[in-house]
C-alpha cells in the first residue's frame, strides 16, 4: 500500500469581472484567485492488487450529504487519472477526505478536493505529469481546479519537492478565459477574515442573473497586479470588486446582511464576496480589528473562519 495526505486549500477571488458570454454558453472571466490557509484533508491510498480487474474507487467524507461516486469531484478525478495513466494498473483507490471548508461556497472546496487526487495519484503511480498536464486535465473537471492544482503545489510539502521550482506553482494567479488560463502573480501577505451565511447559492443563476443586468463597477486587474508586485495593500484593497455581488447580494439576504456586517465590524477593511457567494471576506493589515470582527460574525455565522492567505 502506498499513501499521501495533502491538503486541499481553499480560494478566495480578490477580484473578479465578467467580460462576456462566449458562443458555447460559458463566460468570458478575468480574476485574480488567492489561496487562504483554510483546507480540507485529502488521505489518497493504493492497494495494487494483480488479481484485481483494472482499478476500483472508493471514496468517503466526513459530510454524510456530499455524494462519494462520479458526482464528487474527487472521484471524478480519480477516474480521469485512472483512463489516462491507469493503463496495466490493477488495485484499488482509497480516497479519504476530511471537510473543513464550507460546501457551495464560492471558495473552490471541491475543485480542490479534485485537484488533490489528481496530485496525489500522480505521485503515487509515478505518472511523471508535470503542472501543465495537471492543470490541462484539471480543467476537465471544472473551471477552478487548475488554479487549485498550482496552489497545492505551492502549499503542500509533498508537493514542493516535486514542483518547486516550476512558475506555475503559484498560491495566486490571474485567470482569464473561461477561468482556465493562468498567469501566475505574487501573491497577497495578509490574514483574513471569512464568513459563510447559512445558505448555498447557484453559480449558473448568479451568471444568468448577471446577463440581464447592468455591471456598475469592474475591477482594474492590471492595477491590482501591480499592487501586488510592489506589496501595495492600499493598491489591492481599492481594486477588490467583484461583479457578480450586484446579482447575489440583491437577491440573498443574508449575503447582504453579512457583508454590511463585517464592514460594520472591521471600517479598516476591504470586504468583498468570493465567487458567486455566499461566502463574504475582509482582507486587513489589522489582525486585531480581524480578530474582533471575528467574534461578532461567529455569532451570526456559524462557518466563520481567522486565517490568513499563502504566500
Amino acid at each position: 500500500m502506498k499513501s499521501i495526505r495533502l491538503k486541499a486549500y481553499a480560494k478566495v477571488n480578490l477580484s473578479l469581472d465578467v467580460l462576456g458570454k462566449l458562443d458555447n454558453g460559458y463566460h468570458q472571466v478575468e480574476m485574480i484567485m488567492q489561496q487562504i490557509k483554510l483546507s480540507d484533508d485529502v488521505f489518497i491510498r493504493w492497494f495494487p492488487d494483480e488479481d484485481a480487474d483494472g482499478i476500483s474507487i472508493t471514496l468517503k467524507t466526513n459530510r454524510y450529504y456530499l455524494p462519494v461516486d462520479s458526482r464528487n469531484l474527487a472521484y471524478k478525478a480519480a477516474q480521469i487519472m485512472s483512463e489516462r495513466v491507469g493503463h496495466g494498473l490493477k488495485g484499488t483507490v482509497r480516497i479519504d477526505i476530511k471537510k473543513n471548508i464550507p460546501v457551495a461556497a464560492g471558495l473552490a472546496g471541491g475543485s480542490g478536493n479534485g485537484a488533490a487526487v489528481l496530485h496525489g495519484l500522480n505521485v503515487l503511480w509515478e505518472a511523471g505529469l508535470n503542472l501543465k498536464k495537471l492543470c490541462s486535465l484539471g480543467a476537465e473537471l471544472g473551471s477552478d481546479v487548475p488554479f487549485t492544482i498550482m496552489g497545492q503545489a505551492r502549499g503542500n510539502r509533498d508537493l514542493i519537492k516535486v514542483f518547486g521550482k516550476d512558475p506555475m506553482a503559484t498560491t495566486c494567479a490571474l485567470a482569464y478565459g473561461t477561468g482556465t488560463e493562468l498567469k501566475p502573480i505574487k501573491p497577497l501577505e495578509s490574514p483574513i477574515l471569512l464568513s459563510k451565511p447559512p445558505l448555498s447559492v447557484s453559480t449558473a443563476e448568479v451568471y444568468q442573473g448577471l446577463d440581464k443586468e447592468a455591471i456598475e463597477k469592474r475591477p482594474d486587474n492590471k492595477a491590482m497586479e501591480e499592487g501586488l508586485l510592489a506589496g501595495n495593500i492600499d493598491i489591492v484593497k481599492k481594486n477588490m470588486v467583484n461583479v457578480l455581488e450586484g446579482y447575489t447580494l440583491s437577491h440573498y439576504k443574508q449575503v447582504k446582511e453579512t457583508k454590511e456586517k463585517m464592514i460594520e465590524v472591521c471600517p479598516g477593511a476591504s470586504v468583498l464576496m468570493s465567487g458567486s457567494g455566499p461566502s463574504v471576506f475582509a482582507v486587513s493589515q489589522d489582525r486585531e480589528e480581524l480578530e474582533r470582527g471575528y467574534k461578532e460574525l461567529k455569532e451570526i455565522n456559524e462557518e466563520t473562519y481567522l486565517t490568513r492567505t499563502i504566500v
